[in-house]
């Protein structure tokens, strides 16, 4: 039978401790002298192993859930509804966006292709609510021309007029999900102390276990419903401002295009529990106090209550090919917020490395041969 052996260290400073012949149920540390009994050890290592497996539950299982029903995103399209909407579906990269009858997409708003197929709109969730366009075609253009300004190496013909009038407003799927938790938390803390000891400089370090809880609630906690946009982009351009939503009508759509949610809610979901968890974390060791340092051993977290609804975000986009590589631009529709992609043409930037060595080697050749005289002077 193979020989198990426990060690035990001391709580107070760590070192190694064993059991002393003689001493009765007393244990003392022979660095701290620090003492004790059998009782008193256990009943500290069982409580650091029972914290430990807390901690490993939490990162496994992030939030539990009580037997809550959480409230359903989108409805039922009505048949009127249905009747004006048809599907583009790019036969490149196979994107597929919605759009009203009076209205075409001229090419796809994620590779640039100009060949989009027009085909009949398979029924999905109806969203909950939209958020309305608030800059219009003429701020997009704007902003996609102010954007390139002064970009010196970019492609002569990458931000043409021509090219900025095929930008293109389009909804954007969304889950927002609400939800409620409570959360405990146990956290590590320490104070410490540096003090002079007759010869000796001490650092005293005292170690704390402190425990915060507390009921929380958030909304409209934002996921990304489509595979197709970069959700780096997306977050870029963020927050929406959700106030602003208003129920759902085909009206909004009337001119602009629309993505098809291709992650649905259940899919969406673990991306909202990672951002609700770190927020609890974040609320919970904001309120230790008073330590020198603080570390988190365990967090649980349990949704007491859920919400979740299907909204459609405004966006202005545009894709352009360049060396066979998309770049896209994209800007909030609401609040003109932007990022983009820029190329560079190699033959101009050649072109302006060669120019500053021309001006820059000289000088340099000239700075090197002054200092090299001064130190031959010396």
């Amino acid at each position: 039978m193979a020989d198990t052996s426990v060690n035990y260290k001391c709580p107070s400073c760590s070192a190694p401790l064993a059991y002393t012949p003689g001493s009765g149920s007393k244990i003392k540390c022979e660095y701290c002298e620090a003492e004790y009994t059998v009782e008193e050890l256990e009943k500290l290592y069982a409580e650091q192993e029972a914290a430990a497996a807390q901690a490993n539950r939490a990162k496994d299982e992030k939030i539990e859930k009580k037997q809550v029903e959480m409230e359903a995103a989108g409805g039922a399209w009505d048949a009127e509804e249905i009747a004006i909407l048809k599907a583009m579906t790019c036969s490149s990269c196979g994107a597929e966006i919605v759009c009203d009858n009076n209205t075409m997409a001229t090419e796809c708003v994620y590779c640039g292709n100009t060949t989009m197929v027009p085909g009949r709109y398979e029924k999905q969730l109806r969203p909950d609510m939209v958020i309305p366009f608030q800059k219009n075609k003429e701020d997009a253009k704007r902003a996609f021309a102010e954007y390139h300004k002064g970009k010196w190496l970019l492609p002569s013909n990458f931000a043409n007029s021509a090219r900025i009038e095929a930008i293109q407003g389009m909804y954007v799927p969304y889950w927002l999900f609400d939800e409620t938790i409570e959360a405990n938390g146990v956290f590590s803390a320490t104070k410490t102390r540096c003090y002079t000891d007759g010869e000796y400089d001490v650092t005293e370090t005292d170690h704390y276990r402190v425990t915060r809880a507390g009921t929380m609630s958030f909304y409209n906690v934002p996921v990304d419903g489509s595979e197709k946009m970069d959700n780096a982009w997306m977050e870029s351009i963020e927050p929406f401002d959700y106030n602003q939503m208003v129920p759902f009508n085909t009206t909004y759509l009337a001119g602009f295009l629309a993505d098809k949610y291709d992650v649905d809610a259940e899919k969406a979901y673990p991306t909202a529990e990672e951002r609700i968890y770190q927020s609890a974390d974040g609320v919970l060791q904001s309120t230790v106090e008073g330590y020198d340092s603080c570390s988190r051993d365990s967090l649980n977290v349990v949704q007491t209550a859920g919400k979740q609804q299907y909204a459609m975000a405004p966006v202005w986009i545009l894709t352009t090919k360049y060396q066979d590589k998309p770049y896209t631009f994209i800007m909030n529709g609401q609040t003109g917020k932007l990022v983009g992609e820029l190329p560079v043409d190699e033959t101009k930037a050649k072109m302006y490395w060669a120019a500053a060595s021309v001006i820059v080697l000289p000088i340099m050749y000239f700075i090197c041969k002054w200092l090299w005289l001064l130190i031959m002077e010396d």
